[in-house]
């Protein structure tokens, strides 16, 4: 059934600093575009420094006087999220909003990252973990800053295997993603509620964005292949019925990022049936997401795999 929709009024951002990765396109393009209308300056944290610049140029059109700068950062290497965070960290300005957008999609076969993981945990989770924890003492100096993690509604069908979390012994590419979705939610409801009883000030959730067009649905799956795939097939047949434009599925991460109702721990997605369309609304926790031990066993995993950590907080675990 339709959901209460909730209002996705953005204050004035003037002042206020965001990073968001993946914004040279999507979903990240879309929020970086928001942001800048708002008055925030926004670094595009991207992979491909062409691909930013050209998407600064993109929005300097829309957004004359924005804002804009580019780090490069490809999270699927751990030395340059590493590189990324030591730039950033050095030029020492709080960061008020952390995006965590980026993404890739079901690659066909395994891939690896430049650290040896599997390409969707590695990329997904890891290292938007590691590039948090490079960032926190700058989202720690912001007073109040805001963390939100681009989930998917694949996280209903994801599973921690901590038994085989690189997925070497079996590889299906629909779990795996999963599983990365489902550890960003879990991810960013943790941090929310390790900054509670620690008091770091950071105010962390989670949201997805139903069925929303974006290249997110080929780079994975096409994996640079020139034919389209079924799913690009798919796609294309379900538009619009099933889909939805970029300008409507980034609403819940807008409303999740800025709004001053907005919970943390909160989970946010489309108001539509089975939360595909429409505009932002509570979304559907999964069960899952909800086990507490699994979450600290997914954090201690996390910076076991990434050599990133961020300050112990006993009280944490209580």
């Amino acid at each position: 059934m339709p959901r209460n929709t909730l209002d996705v009024g953005v204050p004035d951002l003037s002042g206020k600093l965001a990073v968001i990765t993946g914004a040279n396109s999507g979903l990240g393009f879309g929020l970086t575009e928001w942001f800048a209308r708002a008055g925030a300056e926004v670094i595009l944290a991207v992979r491909n420094p062409t691909k930013g610049e050209d998407a600064v140029a993109r929005l300097r059109a829309r957004v004359p006087g924005a804002t804009l700068s580019i780090r490069q950062v490809d999270l699927a290497s751990l030395a340059s999220v590493r590189a990324a965070g030591e730039q950033l960290v050095g030029e020492g300005r709080p960061v008020h909003f952390l995006i965590n957008n980026a993404g890739i999609m079901t690659p066909p076969s395994r891939e690896a990252t430049e650290d040896g993981f599997e390409l969707q945990f590695g990329a997904n989770h890891l290292g938007h973990f590691a590039l948090t924890a490079q960032l926190f003492p700058l989202l720690r100096a912001a007073g109040g800053a805001r963390f939100t993690a681009m989930s998917s509604l694949a996280a209903r069908i994801g599973r921690l295997n901590f038994d085989d979390p690189q997925h070497e012994r079996s590889y299906r590419k629909w779990r795996v993603y999963g599983q990365s979705k489902l550890a960003n939610l879990m991810f960013a409801r943790e941090l929310d509620r390790r900054s509670r009883a620690a008091g770091w000030g950071i105010l962390a959730n989670a949201a997805h964005p139903g069925g929303t067009a974006t290249n997110l649905q080929t780079t994975g799956p096409s994996m640079g292949r020139d034919t389209a795939g079924l799913l690009m097939r798919v796609v294309k047949a379900s538009s619009p019925l099933l889909l939805q434009p970029v300008s409507q599925g980034i609403l819940p991460a807008l409303y999740a990022a800025t709004s001053e109702d907005a919970d943390g721990g909160g989970f946010y997605g489309p108001s539509g049936l089975g939360e595909l369309t429409g505009g932002a609304a509570h979304a559907a926790m999964p069960k899952r997401a909800l086990v507490a031990a699994d979450a600290r066993r997914l954090w201690d995993l996390s910076e076991q795999l990434t050599g990133a950590s961020f300050p112990s907080v006993a009280s944490a675990r209580s």
